[in-house]
């Protein structure tokens, strides 16, 4: 959907347009933190990567 807001709107009108927009269904990426279980460490990872087109 798409909303056109010209310039001479103010804060108020533009408020309750983005309120009539539908909402979506977000990633939430803060259920996931701490989930990664290393069996390595993540510095040495990195070297290994960082190493990895020698």
């Amino acid at each position: 959907m798409t909303v056109v807001i010209k310039h001479s709107t103010d804060k108020a009108s533009m408020d309750r347009l983005l309120e009539t927009l539908p909402k979506l269904n977000r990633f939430d990426a803060a259920k996931f933190c701490g989930v990664l279980a290393l069996r390595v460490s993540p510095l040495s990872i990195q070297k290994v990567m960082r190493d990895e087109w020698k």
